[in-house]
């Protein structure tokens, strides 16, 4: 009798063995198809077979690359709360430290993609404080410099893919904009001589305007005074002269405001096409 019980259980521990190494077989399929569709770009497809597998595989093998994978996924759909969600489920389910930076970096990313810089930075410090990551700074350099180019920065963005190493890359193209950029203050300030400011800008047309208001109205308000017409002399300044004169200096500001926006533009999609390196 011991020996039949003993050769049932056999008989039992092998067949769970063999469910088991079924269903791992079976998961480790699924995990590869979803893989596969992640890979071919279809995104919501994936995500799709990444929630069923996690859905099934109760042993939690799969939690983290699954939610990591769909946090991806998410995150080339657009979908960006939804991706920041699993980026985090990821972290949760990290074995290793380097799975661990790899979520929150993702999250960082994210931050960097909507232009919410500072909460981007802050991560970024939570990274370079944690002595785990003392190894992984050339990395949280590299991301606080991209955090600065979204946030048009590029002076600030320099600096951190300096502190990477000399003549990085990006640094110098970082520079080349930031040189090519206009002084929005310098413009403001040299619209003192109206029509200076849009002349600096390029916009001579407009600068030339300015200019010739600004004479004729500024001709007639001191002429007023001059035969005493100081009634006429001070409507005619308020009301047209210092119209004019306060709206080439605005003018100014917003030509300078308006080019930067097109030159950082511009050199975003240079990075965005041209560039072979990582991006956010």
């Amino acid at each position: 009798m011991t020996s039949v019980s003993k050769i049932l259980f056999a008989i039992l521990f092998v067949w769970i063995g063999t469910v088991v190494l079924i269903a791992q077989v079976s998961f480790e399929e699924q995990f590869k198809f979803a893989k596969k569709l992640y890979d071919e770009e279809k995104y919501f497809e994936a995500v799709t077979e990444f929630k069923r597998l996690l859905f099934f595989d109760q042993a939690k093998s799969y939690k983290y690359e699954a939610n990591l994978l769909i946090g991806l996924s998410y995150k080339n759909g657009a979908k960006f709360s939804d991706a920041v969600q699993h980026f985090t489920m990821a972290e949760l389910n990290a074995r290793t430290t380097d799975e661990v930076f790899e979520s929150r970096l993702e999250v960082i990313k994210i931050n960097i993609l909507r232009r919410t810089t500072d909460r981007a930075l802050v991560l970024l410090d939570s990274l370079a404080k944690d002595t785990r990551f003392n190894s992984n700074m050339g990395d949280i350099n590299y991301w606080r410099g991209w955090a600065y180019i979204f946030s048009d920065d590029w002076e600030s963005a320099s600096s951190f893919f300096l502190a990477i190493k000399p003549n990085h890359q990006l640094a110098s193209y970082c520079d080349s904009v930031d040189s090519d950029l206009y002084d929005v203050t310098l413009a403001k300030t040299l619209s003192i001589v109206p029509g200076a400011g849009q002349f600096y800008t390029g916009e001579y047309v407009s600068g030339l305007i300015s200019i010739g208001w600004n004479v004729l109205w500024g001709y007639l308000t001191i002429n007023a005074f001059i035969e005493d017409r100081v009634f006429d002399g001070f409507v005619v300044g308020t009301l047209l002269w210092w119209r004019f004169y306060s709206g080439n200096i605005q003018n100014a500001e917003k030509f300078a405001i308006e080019k930067n926006l097109g030159k950082s533009n511009s050199a975003l999609r240079y990075l965005q096409n041209i560039y072979t390196g990582q991006k956010p």
